[in-house]
C-alpha cells in the first residue's frame, strides 16, 4: 500500500487511509461495522496515530460515528441543523449595530493546535484574522479566527471584508456545519483592556471549527463578555 503514500509522507498519510476507508463504507448501510484500526495499521504499514487521524476526520464529517464499548460504524444520516450565521448576523438578529476593528491581519504558520483543527500539517500557512467587536458600540467580544489560505488565494490582499461568512459564500466555501465549544472564564489583563472590563472579569470562550462540506474552512477562538453576551439554543426533538 506504499505506492499510494506520498513520497514524503508528511501529512499526506493519514489522507491516503481516510480515503480508502471512505470508498468502502460509502452507501453502506448506517449501523455497518468499519474496518478496525489494528486491521488498517497492517494493511498499510503506518502507525496507530495515523489511522485515528483518518478515522477521526470521517468521524467529523458524519460519515462514521464511535459507540463506546462496541466499535466504530457507518453513521446514520445527520439531522439537519440550524443554518451558521456569523457575529453580524447575529447582532442584527439581536437588534444590535455590529462593528468590527481588525487589530491583526497576517499569514503565519500554523502551530499544532491550529493545524490539527484545520486539518493541516504544522507549519503550513494560516491566514491569522483578530478582530474587536463591537454591539451599539461597547466591545462584545474578541474573536481570532484561523484559515486554510490555500483555500483562499489573494483573501489578505483583496481587503478585510465586511463579514467572513459573506466573503466565504462568494468563494463557494459557506460553512454548512460546525463543531463549537464554550466555556467560562476570566479576562486575561489583554482581553480585559480591550473589552474595556476588570481584569479577571467573566467571560465566555467560544471555539468554532466550521467546514463546507467536507473542507476545514474556519478555526476561531472568541473571547464574549459574560455581562453583554447571552447564547441562546435551539433544541427539539423527532415528531
Amino acid at each position: 500500500m506504499e505506492d499510494v503514500l506520498a513520497p514524503d509522507g508528511r501529512g499526506l498519510k493519514h489522507v491516503a487511509v481516510r480515503e480508502y476507508v471512505r470508498s468502502l463504507v460509502t452507501g453502506s448501510a448506517p449501523g455497518s461495522p468499519a474496518p478496525s484500526e489494528r486491521g488498517l495499521v497492517h494493511q498499510f504499514g503506518v502507525a496507530r496515530l495515523t489511522v485515528r487521524q483518518a478515522m477521526d476526520a470521517l468521524v467529523v464529517e458524519g460519515l462514521l460515528e464511535r459507540i463506546p464499548g462496541r466499535g466504530t460504524f457507518v453513521a446514520r444520516p445527520r439531522r439537519a441543523a440550524s443554518r451558521i450565521i456569523g457575529y453580524t448576523e447575529e447582532m442584527s438578529r439581536r437588534g444590535l449595530l455590529a462593528e468590527s476593528q481588525t487589530l491583526l491581519a497576517r499569514r503565519e504558520q500554523a502551530g499544532p493546535g491550529v493545524a490539527r483543527a484545520l486539518s493541516l500539517t504544522e507549519g503550513d500557512a494560516v491566514i491569522h484574522w483578530r478582530r474587536l467587536r463591537r454591539a451599539d458600540g461597547t466591545p462584545m467580544c474578541l474573536e481570532d479566527a484561523y484559515l486554510n489560505e490555500v483555500l483562499l488565494p489573494g483573501f489578505l490582499q483583496s481587503g478585510m471584508p465586511t463579514s467572513l461568512y459573506d466573503a466565504l459564500d462568494g468563494r463557494g466555501l459557506r460553512p454548512t456545519w460546525a463543531e463549537d465549544s464554550i466555556t467560562a472564564d476570566r479576562a486575561t489583563p489583554e482581553e480585559a483592556t480591550l473589552l474595556e472590563v476588570d481584569e479577571g472579569a467573566p467571560v465566555l470562550r467560544h471555539s468554532r471549527r466550521a467546514l463546507a462540506g467536507d473542507k476545514v474552512v474556519e478555526v476561531s477562538r472568541t473571547v464574549y463578555r459574560a455581562d453583554r453576551f447571552t447564547l441562546w439554543v435551539q433544541l427539539g426533538h423527532d415528531v
